[in-house]
């Protein structure tokens, strides 16, 4: 079942120059670098983000894109404009959306006997695969009632976090990618779920930086399974030139196997889960 959850980072009544130039401190480009880029004048652009001047629905479109700011985001910078919002935001049961849920449901059963999930902006669980159930089913029930959050699922002491055998270092490795994300989107709901996950019990170190050691080429997922110890790597897979806030914000996370044990292992799995 495709479960969509809807929060908003609310910047009501502020004006458009003011989050404009909070985006732009946030990406650490000057003025006069943005104005280059979107080929404006700079004497323009200051009057824009002082309030002296009010930017067209087309001006705060291409600032929008030359900041790199989020969809959702973009339609905020609209309404501070006095415009309309510019891209939807249709929930994944919406007829209009068929092809992305065909799309997401293709590549979740695609990758059987290997586990894969599909998360929204704010990590709850949007779609997954049944060899996901290898990972789930380690959770406590009370973690798996939706809307089911994936990174709290791994990191809480009633979830995952007692398995993974290298907790440390994939609690860095999540804790490193959803700061990135808050710095991103600026999501009061993102901060607030960082500093959940920063509250949790961890007894092993946790690095500071994500340093390789020798002959290491990405952080793995090492998982004890009944009496099994299995090794993931993992890809993150998000659509191309998404045009709906929802489409734009969905991300596809996809485990393989590290090793042949761990393959075997799961493919095992996989075939009890169907006798």
């Amino acid at each position: 079942m495709i479960v969509t959850t809807t929060v908003t980072a609310s910047r009501a009544g502020r004006p458009v120059g003011e989050l404009l130039r909070e985006w732009r401190d946030r990406r650490r480009i000057s003025q006069l670098d943005l104005a280059i880029s979107a080929d404006i004048s700079t004497r323009h652009l200051s009057f824009v983000e002082t309030g002296r001047s009010k930017p067209s629905r087309e001006m705060v479109l291409r600032l929008g894109e030359h900041l790199e700011v989020p969809l959702r985001e973009r339609n905020q910078l609209l309404l501070a404009a006095g415009y309309a919002p510019a891209y939807a935001e249709s929930g994944l049961g919406a007829p209009e959306m068929a092809a992305v849920r065909k799309a997401v449901r293709q590549l979740m059963t695609s990758h059987e006997p290997y586990p894969a999930a599909v998360a929204d902006r704010w990590w709850n669980l949007v779609d997954a695969n049944a060899s996901i159930s290898i990972m789930t089913g380690l959770v406590s029930p009370a973690l798996m009632t939706p809307p089911v959050n994936v990174l709290r699922v791994t990191l809480h002491p009633d979830g995952m976090a007692p398995h993974v055998l290298n907790l440390g270092e994939w609690r860095a490795h999540l804790l490193g990618r959803l700061r990135r994300q808050v710095t991103q989107t600026a999501d009061p709901a993102l901060t607030e779920l960082l500093e959940e996950l920063l509250s949790y019990p961890c007894a092993d170190p946790v690095p500071e930086v994500e340093v390789p050691g020798p002959g290491d080429i990405f952080v793995p997922l090492k998982l004890r399974h009944e009496d099994a110890e299995l090794t993931f790597f993992s890809t993150v897979s998000t659509f191309g030139t998404p045009l709906d806030v929802t489409v734009a914000e969905l991300v596809i996370e996809s485990f393989f196997p590290a090793d042949a044990d761990t393959a075997e292992y799961l493919r095992a799995y996989a075939a009890r889960g169907v006798e």
